[in-house]
């Protein structure tokens, strides 16, 4: 029995989740809607949110009311909207759908704490997480290069301010990220590059998949979901 899917946005990764939805046989995407209001929507197993941050509150509400899983992807809102931990549905957070970057933050972790054993030794250190999106994109920096940063910061026992984070809007660039350490010494950087948007759209449909499996409610993240995929793979 396909997993049945809804989907809030259709802009350019919507209009590829729906190209791939199509093609696949374990997943039925029954309704996508855009800015319309979340409303009278065909009963489904989970809806997939890459929409625009202001909306995300609306969505929310209306999946908790339906008891309806949900996958946010959308960037730019409101983490308190989560912060009552009283999901009653199963909700996933991704700002990227990759599970190359569920890796990248990762290493970042284990960067930043090689980078405090470093700096315990005397060593100055400098932490730095660059982004390069396309021009349309709104919101800088990325949800994935905080998420990148904070888990720098974490490793490094430093501020997430403590490390230098920088955005570019250029062309037609799908999504390019950079974790750098460096110091007199060495410099330590991780990169990540999607290549295609369809990596994005993959991903979101996994996760929409990967969410239902869940044994109950509550909040999750594409972390969960590489440690899954992780061990599968081990």
């Amino acid at each position: 029995m396909p997993t049945s899917l809804g989907l809030f946005g259709t802009g350019r990764l919507g209009s590829a989740i729906r190209r791939l939805a199509d093609a696949r046989d374990d997943v039925d995407l029954r309704w996508a809607v855009g800015r319309e209001a979340a409303s009278d929507l065909e009963q489904v197993d989970v809806v997939i949110d890459v929409s625009t941050g202001p909306a995300v509150a609306q969505h929310l509400t209306w999946a908790r009311r339906t008891g309806t899983d949900l996958v946010i992807g959308a960037t730019g809102w409101d983490p308190a909207l989560l912060a009552d931990g009283d999901h009653g549905i199963r909700v996933l957070v991704a700002p990227n759908f990759s599970l190359g970057v569920a890796l990248a933050r990762r290493l970042s972790l284990l960067l930043g704490g090689y980078a405090a054993a470093t700096d315990r030794d005397g060593v100055a250190v400098d932490l730095a997480v660059t982004e390069t999106h396309h021009r349309h994109k709104i919101d800088a920096p990325s949800g994935t290069a905080l998420a990148l940063r904070d888990a720098l910061s974490v490793g490094a026992a430093r501020h997430p301010e403590d490390v230098q984070t920088t955005s570019l809007r250029l062309g037609e660039v799908i999504g390019d990220h950079e974790v750098t350490v460096a110091t007199a010494l060495e410099t330590i950087t991780v990169r990540h590059t999607a290549h295609d948007r369809d990596l994005f759209a993959a991903g979101a449909l996994t996760a929409a998949t990967w969410l239902t499996t869940r044994p109950a409610p509550g909040l999750y993240t594409l972390d969960d979901l590489a440690e899954d995929h992780l061990k599968e793979t081990a």
